[in-house]
C-alpha cells in the first residue's frame, strides 16, 4: 500500500541535490518534518537531524516546507551563511516553484491575490503566480459526474506566507489533492480509495537565488517524489 510515512526509516539517506562550501539542498521527501515540532509528537526524526549525520556536520535550515511537502529543502553549513540566507528570504531575493495537482480545470494563468490571516489575527498580503502545465479528465465517478478532473499547475508564490499556496488553492476552489485541513475531503478519500494514496500533492521543485558571497546565480531542481511520480502517470498518463 502506497502511503504517506511520518518519517523515514533510520537507514535512510537524504537526497543531496547541491552542495557547495556553505550550503547544502536536499530534496525532502513527503513526510519528514524539517525539525522537531511540539504539534507533531509522533515523529521521530527529522531533516535537520537526519542530514546533519548524512553530513557528520551541523546543518541550518534557511527555510521552511510542511512535513506533506516535497522538494527542494536549502540549508546553510555555517551560521554566517545561514544568516545572509535568511535575509534573503525575509527580503523576498529567491524564486520559489512549486508542482501540485489539483481539483479541477484551473486557469491557463491566473494571479490569486488574497490576504491571509496568521493565528495571532495579523492579515498578511499573500500573492501567487498560477500557470496551468496540464489538464485530464479521467474515467473515475466522482459524486454527480461520471469523471473525474484534475490539473497539474507551476504555483510560484511572491510571498512566504504560512500554507499560503493550499490556502489560496482552495479559495479559488481547486484544492490540491491529498491537503489536510485546506483541501476536500471527499477527494482525499477518493484518493485513499482507488489509489491508496494519502500523500499531498505539492512538490518545491525549483529554488533560484544569487550566492550571498560569489553572487553567482544558484539553480536548484528537485524531480518529485515517487508518489507524485505514480499519481501523474495515473491522471496524466494513463488515459492519454
Amino acid at each position: 500500500m502506497h502511503s504517506d510515512s511520518s518519517s523515514l526509516p533510520s537507514t535512510a539517506t537524504l537526497d543531496v541535490l547541491y552542495r557547495s562550501d556553505d550550503l547544502v539542498a536536499i530534496n525532502k521527501p513527503h513526510g519528514l518534518l524539517v525539525h522537531r515540532s511540539p504539534i507533531a509528537s509522533d515523529a521521530s526524526e527529522f531533516a535537520v537531524q537526519v542530514l546533519r549525520n548524512q553530513l557528520g556536520q551541523r546543518v541550518y535550515p534557511v527555510h521552511r516546507l510542511d512535513r506533506k511537502t516535497s522538494g527542494v529543502l536549502l540549508f546553510a553549513l555555517n551560521e554566517t551563511m545561514n544568516s545572509l540566507m535568511q535575509q534573503q528570504f525575509a527580503d523576498g531575493l529567491l524564486s520559489k516553484a512549486y508542482r501540485a495537482i489539483v481539483r479541477g480545470y484551473t486557469a491557463n494563468e491566473q494571479v490569486i491575490d488574497y490576504p491571509l490571516r496568521r493565528d495571532d489575527g495579523v492579515v498578511q498580503d499573500a500573492v501567487t503566480r498560477l500557470k496551468t502545465l496540464q489538464r485530464t479528465e479521467i474515467p473515475l465517478p466522482f459524486g454527480k459526474h461520471q469523471t473525474s478532473r484534475y490539473s497539474l499547475v507551476e504555483l510560484t508564490p511572491t510571498t512566504g506566507r504560512m500554507h499560503q499556496l493550499r490556502k489560496h488553492m482552495a479559495h479559488i476552489l481547486h484544492p490540491i489533492i491529498g491537503d489536510r485541513p485546506h483541501g476536500c475531503n471527499k477527494q482525499n478519500k477518493l484518493f485513499l480509495d482507488h489509489f491508496q494514496m494519502n500523500t499531498m500533492l505539492l512538490h518545491a521543485c525549483q529554488l533560484q537565488f544569487n550566492h550571498p558571497l560569489s553572487s553567482e546565480t544558484i539553480v536548484i531542481s528537485a524531480p518529485p517524489q515517487s508518489e507524485f511520480q505514480r499519481m501523474m502517470h495515473e491522471l496524466f498518463g494513463k488515459y492519454h
